[in-house]
């Protein structure tokens, strides 16, 4: 799956972004601490099924879903996906869950809260991985749909980036 995501990355020339590390980056804590930086720099993916499809958003690691602007925006209340069938929709497992090298039919969006930062990091396919991205490079690269507002993030982090 890492190889799905770093060929997918190779395409759009930001393969040489990709860090690997030897400890897990599997959750956002694990993530900012192999990275470096504040646990809301980190994109992490959240896995839904809107009408018997998978969706993917990519939000600000400190963001949290809010159920009633998922609603809003995809006419349903928010149901994550199990691990299950995260690697049977999408294509990765939990814990490298990312927009690049996904099965074809995900939809990706990206989430408002990500707009904060100058650059993020998403995993790139494994639980152990990372790719520094601008919020735009992170569009582009991903093929997201588009920019949705579905997330809350807590008041005293919405200042710019560190």
């Amino acid at each position: 799956m890492f190889d799905l995501a770093k060929a997918h990355l190779e395409a759009h020339g930001l393969a040489d972004r990709i860090r690997e590390f030897e400890a897990s980056s599997e959750t956002v804590p694990l993530a900012a601490l192999a990275v470096g930086c504040p646990p809301a720099q980190i994109a992490k993916t959240l896995s839904f099924l809107v009408a018997g499809a998978p969706v993917l958003v990519v939000a600000a690691g400190d963001a949290r879903i809010d159920n009633r602007r998922f609603k809003r925006q995809f006419g349903q209340k928010a149901a994550m996906l199990s691990p299950d069938q995260v690697v049977a929709l999408v294509g990765h497992e939990v814990g490298g869950v990312c927009p690049f090298g996904v099965k074809p039919g995900v939809r990706v969006y990206l989430d408002a809260s990500l707009r904060r930062f100058d650059r993020v990091y998403p995993a790139c396919g494994s639980g152990n991985s990372a790719v520094r991205l601008s919020p735009d490079e992170l569009e582009r690269a991903s093929g997201a749909v588009g920019w949705v507002e579905v997330c809350r993030i807590p008041e005293e982090n919405t200042g710019g980036t560190p």
